[in-house]
């Protein structure tokens, strides 16, 4: 009986013996202590957590913090990291005994963002030393001095990889992104926007002709709202976005509540906005009194300035509040802002309203619930500019104008004067449109997001977003009867809406683990579901009566679409950190979308990257190397992403049209042959880089290098006319980029009163297209069929016309005949060959012969894009001044062709020819040859420029009050003839770049503005 008892005491004594022995290994201890700046001031938001696991928490408002993990005895290493702040690192042992631990910490400022924290296109926050792949951060203290109208334009220059271009300037001017150059021909190359986990719209829709100009929709998002910018610029990094991310991702994250007290910001500001140089025009006092070439008669003529009367100094204004504040389980943030501009355009401007609300709130201690709804309401008074699909509007106008023509109205009728030559078709008046004209657009839009955080256990994180964006965009044009436009003298009303609906549905799973002490693992997977819906609805009327300014007042054209598209992936990323210096990430996508075929519809894209800390090794650290070289990481990355815009939603079908034919309803062929084995266009990209840091942390390198291919490019094929069809989209084409950029960030100084911040940022890029069948060329119409994508030429190579010269390089000019003995330039002529190719011909007399040839005469894109800041801080002064541009391109001088036509004179290019110094004609020669108006298009701004004070006084409990001068383009040096050569008349599209067709130039503004924080 015994043997039977004592092994059941034997078991009980060891289980006693094993729980009091655990007891003694492992015990709950109270880790505490305060995160301070270097001047003693507590951070809150400064995340602390043990290097041995995941397990963790953040400092409060006053910057202290408290948990309580459970240890064994040993030593252990706490991690201090914040956004804005170098990390560091403290040791603390604890014994059996041992119950509570308290340690403090000063965190210095990461100037260099070698530490900076980043959550775009990974599982979690993830600190860019670690990162295979280069991204791009930007804060908002990098927004708040660059006075810009929106928050893309605000990007300009701040960026390497990404050539940002502001095509209007008009007050909300339409803004292009390319982040390392174009991704497709036919759809669009903007990245995909995220703000707070809502994928956005960023159509840019012209609901009405403006002459090219659109608003970009990241226009109704306020930049003092933006905490902080991500910016992906390549598929080896935007893979796990999948068939949406062939241009890049930029995830816009905004303010959020913070604990304690209630915070209020108050800002006003105000504007003013001017030309910043105008267009030589033609001063000289005679005109010619005809045309014919031998007659060189002149008649005194009066020239009037048409661009004082165009232009204005324009004002504007905009006023912020913000209230944020909460406690540690319940946090706020509200912000209401009005924001009013005029155009230089006189009689256009732009007015936005908008409020936004955030409430984070805990649940327990392990689930956390977001939400946030931004709604604005944006008006804008509209002058159409510009002649790429209508030949009205002020600037057009203006262009086709001869300038003898004063044109101001009768002061008794009060009827404007046509201002175009009378031996052509007339123009509209300028005056007039400014006048007469009612073009305008709103736009009513609410973005809302719901996130739901669960971290069930240790290291588990789990997170469901839900965003949506929906908008409606109306747009209406009046042009009254009886007026000088050329085609619609009997008036217009136009009405036209857009209305967006965007839903995605995300749920993401990450587990991050500490496997031993030198592998560290996160896991993730995640899932989408995301629909959209378009209705667009345009009214056009003519044939207006005397009153009335709405479509109903006349003849009434309609026309109506509705679209929808959903959009199905999934993903699964794994991330492996061993022994802190190599870091390896595999990630892998999987997408459908109902646009495409069903054979189709499924993508799959992968993607790798992996990067070697080398001074995370102790021979680097510890040796002499580490002292001039403070850190130094390797890295590169692979991978695919695709791209859905090349497509709309029901062109894989042949879509019949309704027709009314004899009082029966039939349905007609279309032109585009439907095709349901159309794949999405499919990027793969390398990225190969190294950041390195020097000097104490004082000066940092970001350099990569990228080489991008996309294949499956959709094109239109032309189809033989046996086929009922005129074209049918194919996946044909094919286009690389290839190209680096590095980005240099140094402290030269800093000391308790003064700091000098410097940056440097440049790209190269090298653009190919392949793949165009027929002869190798696809011209666009946005750029008068004068621009075209060209076999082995960069994407939207002007492909025109050019001189026809001598072999040793001069111009071959006409030779003299009996009725007119002037000698002239001329165009080239020969045999056309395929992909721009040529041969030259000549006649007996050593004239050009055959057909008039054209080749490649310019190109849009610049091989270089380079910017430079630097900041000085001086105790409570700051002044920052930034400098930007591209480099080596051209562009498409489409205005000065125009003016410098006999027929209207307008500009200063013409006196040569009234003068004697060239013969009569030889405009007229060179109106047809589209070489000679290639400029260089070379250029470096001083994009912004500003100073600040900031005052602390007591009165009404302030807490600080700044001063703000800013200047944005102030300066442009170049040698462009025309305003500005930064603007494109063809406003966002994607192929059509650098085509100056009298768009808006961009204004120089000055703003002066208070901030005061309570």
């Amino acid at each position: 009986m015994r043997k039977s008892v004592l092994p059941g005491k034997l078991l009980f004594y060891l289980l006693f013996a094993w729980t009091a022995l655990a007891g003694s290994v492992s015990a709950q201890v109270q880790l505490q202590g305060k995160v301070s700046d270097a001047s003693g001031s507590g951070l809150p938001f400064i995340t602390v957590k043990l290097s041995s696991a995941s397990t963790g928490t953040t400092t409060n408002a006053s910057g202290t913090y408290q948990f309580t993990p459970s240890l064994k005895p040993g030593r252990y290493t706490l991690i201090f990291s914040g956004v804005g702040y170098k990390s560091q690192q403290k040791s603390f042992d604890v014994n059996a005994s041992q119950n509570a631990v308290t340690l403090d910490a000063t965190l210095e400022e990461d100037v260099l963002g070698l530490d900076e924290v980043v959550v775009t296109g990974t599982m979690g926050a993830t600190s860019k030393r670690e990162l295979g792949n280069s991204i791009a951060t930007v804060g908002a203290k990098d927004l708040q001095f660059s006075a810009a109208p929106s928050l893309d334009a605000a990007l300009q220059g701040k960026l390497s990889g990404a050539q940002i271009t502001q095509n209007s300037g008009n007050p909300a001017g339409g803004i292009s992104i390319r982040m390392r150059g174009p991704s497709t021909i036919v759809g669009s190359s903007d990245p995909l926007y995220i703000v707070d986990g809502v994928i956005v719209n960023n159509d840019s829709r012209q609901l009405i002709d403006l002459g090219g100009y659109s608003q970009n929709r990241l226009v109704d998002i306020n930049p003092a709202d933006i905490d902080r910018i991500e910016v992906i610029k390549g598929a080896a990094a935007a893979a796990i976005y999948g068939s949406r991310a062939n241009n890049g991702v930029v995830q816009i994250f905004t303010k959020k509540g913070k604990e304690g007290k209630p915070s209020i910001t108050f800002s006003t500001q105000f504007r003013v906005s001017q030309l910043r140089k105008k267009m030589a025009y033609n001063e000289y006092p005679f005109a010619f009194a005809n045309t014919t070439p031998t007659d060189e008669t002149q008649v005194p003529v009066t020239r009037y300035d048409y661009q004082d009367k165009i232009f204005q100094n324009a004002f504007g204004t905009e006023n912020y509040l913000s209230l944020s504040g909460g406690t540690a389980n319940t946090k706020y943030f509200v912000s209401g802002s009005n924001y009013y501009n005029q155009g230089i355009i006189k009689s256009t401007d732009f007015n936005r309203n908008g409020i936004r609300l955030r409430i984070q709130q805990k649940i327990g201690n392990k689930a956390t619930i977001s939400a946030g709804s931004n709604y604005v309401y944006s008006s804008s008074k509209e002058i159409p500019n510009g002649g790429i699909s209508e030949a009205y509007g002020a600037l057009t106008g203006f262009i086709f104008s001869n300038n003898s023509v004063n044109p101001e109205p009768d002061p008794v009728t009060g009827v404007y004067p046509s201002t175009a030559p009378v031996s052509v078709v007339r123009r509209t008046n300028p005056l007039e449109a400014i006048n007469r004209f009612k073009f305008g657009q709103r736009t009513s839009r609410i973005i809302s997001d719901f996130n739901f955080n669960l971290k069930p256990i240790e290291g588990l994180n789990i997170d469901y977003t839900v965003g949506i964006d929906n908008y409606t965009q109306s747009a209406t044009a009046y042009i009254p009867p009886k007026n000088t436009t050329p085609t619609y003298d009997q008036g217009l009303a136009r009405r036209a809406d857009a209305t967006v609906f965007q839903i995605n549905n995300d749920l993401n799973v990450s587990y991050n683990t500490k496997v031993n002490d030198w592998l560290t693992s996160t896991s993730g997977i995640g899932g989408t579901i995301q629909y959209d819906r378009t209705l667009t609805f345009g009214a056009t009327a003519q044939q207006l009566g005397a009153f009335g300014e709405t479509i109903n007042n006349g003849t009434i054209i309609a026309t109506e679409f509705r679209s929808e598209r959903s959009i199905l992936g999934a993903f699964a990323q794994q991330s492996f950190g061993i022994k802190d210096r190599y870091f390896i990430t595999g990630a892998a996508r999987v997408d459908a979308s109902s646009v495409y075929g069903i054979d189709n519809r499924w993508q799959f894209f992968p993607k790798v990257s992996g990067s070697y800390v080398l001074s995370n090794e102790k021979f680097w650290s510890e040796g002499a190397l580490g002292r001039v070289v403070n850190s130094f990481k390797l890295r590169a990355a692979w991978g695919q992403s695709g791209n859905l815009t090349a497509i709309g939603a029901y062109d894989r079908f042949t879509n019949y049209s309704p027709v009314i034919y004899g009082g029966q309803t039939g349905y007609t062929s279309p032109a585009q042959f439907g095709n349901f084995t159309v794949k999405p266009e499919r990027q793969t990209e390398t990225e190969i880089g190294a950041d390195f840091s020097l000097l104490n942390d004082r000066v940092s390198v970001e350099f990569s290098y990228f080489n991008k291919s996309v294949a499956d490019l959709i094109l239109n094929r032309t189809l033989a006319p046996t086929t009922g069809f005129n074209n049918r989209l194919i996946n044909v084409g094919s286009m690389t980029n290839k190209g680096f950029e590095v980005m240099v960030k140094a402290v030269p100084v800093q000391t308790s009163r003064f700091r000098w911040i410097t940056t440097l940022t440049y790209t190269s890029n090298k653009n190919t297209v392949n793949g165009v069948e027929g002869n190798g060329v696809l011209p666009f119409a946005g750029g008068f069929s004068q621009v075209a994508a060209v076999n082995g030429y960069p994407l939207g190579a002007y492909y025109s016309t050019f001189f026809a010269r001598n072999p040793d390089g001069s111009l071959l000019l006409t030779a003299p005949t009996a009725t007119n003995p002037n000698r002239y330039p001329q165009r080239e002529r020969g045999t056309q060959l395929a992909n721009g190719q040529y041969t030259v011909q000549r006649d007996a007399n050593g004239q050009p012969t055959g057909t008039i040839l054209s080749k490649v005469i310019g190109d849009p894109n610049p091989w270089g894009i380079v910017g430079f800041t630097n900041e000085f801080e001086i105790g409570k002064f700051n002044f920052r001044m930034q400098w930007d541009g591209m480099l080596g391109f051209e562009v498409f001088n489409f205005t000065r062709r125009v003016g410098e036509r006999d027929l209207y004179a307008s500009l200063k290019g013409y006196e040569p020819e009234l003068r004697g110094d060239v013969p009569k004609g030889t405009s007229a020669a060179l109106f047809s040859i589209f070489e000679n108006y290639i400029e260089d298009g070379s250029f470096v701004k001083l994009r912004e420029i500003s100073a600040s004070y900031v005052l602390t006084p007591k009165l009404w409990k302030m807490q600080n009050l700044r001063l703000t001068l800013i200047g944005r383009n102030l300066l442009s040096i170049d040698n462009y003839s025309g305003w500005d050569p930064e603007t494109n008349a063809a406003g966002q599209d994607n192929a059509v770049r650098g085509f100056d067709f009298v768009e808006v130039p961009i204004p120089r503004s000055f703003l002066f503005g208070v901030s005061v924080n309570f």
